[in-house]
């Protein structure tokens, strides 16, 4: 099975994040083990798309919402790619197949109003913990950056003399961003908070109160802890803080290429897609301002 080197191919020909990694391994197992349990000839790379289909109608049947299936099937395209690049096949299976359709939906990010509240002092504790997450969320709505990046943001990559940080993305890109004198002000009580800890030297800026790196699910908890407090909308997490980012800077009038550069995408089509929640905005002030707004 080739799937080990597809993964190795991934990491260290692409470059691709951990859990980017994890996710396409699982997507793969997950064939893998279906073509297993149903067919005598189970290398998932001498599968035809009846197969394929096959696994499509039992992802289905089990609760899969078409998007997480498009996600699997995506997995699936990029290993065949890799096979006729490395010439184990000579056609995919996926040649003729189109993805399922699903239903657009424009995610909606939290309100300067709710951004406002959720850095009220009077939310968090006292002492360590209270400054270490009312940092984490204040840096992420601040720089856009992704929660991986958070994670692995590096003591040596934060400049408050000079007011930025530096980030390192998606393929190992680099950016700069801008720390904002809010943020400066926070980052700094976060400085002096770890001071106080007499920790072990760590490369991590940020990690718990013994010097260990923070966990995905410790700030993913952290973002809909707190969210929960002053937000009713469904969607709480870290990546609706970077799109709340965009989304603002989008309505104060900020160049789509400027936002682009912020948030570390390859293209602009990826930038683009915060511009869907900005409109509805514009539109839903539109309707209000204008004379025959209400009237449709």
């Amino acid at each position: 099975m080739a799937i080990p080197a597809f993964i190795a191919y991934l990491q260290h020909e692409k470059k691709y994040a951990q859990h980017t990694l994890k996710a396409y391994e699982s997507d793969l197992q997950s064939f893998a083990e279906f073509c297993a349990d149903n067919y005598d000839d189970a290398a998932p790379e001498k599968a035809v798309y009846a197969q394929i289909r096959a696994w499509i109608v039992h992802l289905l049947d089990q609760g899969n919402r078409p998007k997480t299936i498009n996600r699997k099937i995506s997995s699936l395209r990029s290993y065949y790619k890799f096979l006729l690049k490395t010439q184990t096949i000579t056609v995919s299976p996926l040649v003729e197949h189109q993805p399922l359709k699903t239903a657009k939906r424009v995610a909606v990010p939290f309100s300067p109003e709710e951004i406002a509240q959720v850095f009220d002092p009077a939310l968090y504790p006292s002492g360590w913990k209270g400054i270490l997450e009312k940092t984490l969320l204040m840096t992420l709505y601040y720089t856009g950056m992704r929660r991986a990046e958070l994670i692995h943001l590096q003591t040596v990559s934060v400049d408050l003399k000079r007011g930025q940080l530096k980030v390192l993305g998606k393929r190992n890109k680099e950016r700069l961003l801008p720390v904002l004198p809010e943020l400066k002000v926070q980052l700094k009580q976060y400085q002096e908070a770890v001071a106080q800890l007499q920790l072990p030297k760590t490369p991590l800026y940020f990690h718990d109160a013994t010097g260990q790196k923070l966990s995905e699910k410790f700030v993913y908890d952290t973002v809909k802890y707190y969210f929960n407090e002053v937000s009713s909308k469904t969607k709480k997490s870290p990546h609706m803080l970077r799109h709340s980012f965009a989304t603002h800077l989008l309505d104060n009038g900020a160049d789509l290429n400027a936002v682009k550069t912020l948030l570390g995408h390859a293209s602009i089509a990826a930038t683009q897609h915060y511009t869907q929640s900005s409109m509805q905005h514009l539109k839903s002030v539109y309707r209000k301002a204008h004379p025959r707004g209400n009237k449709s």
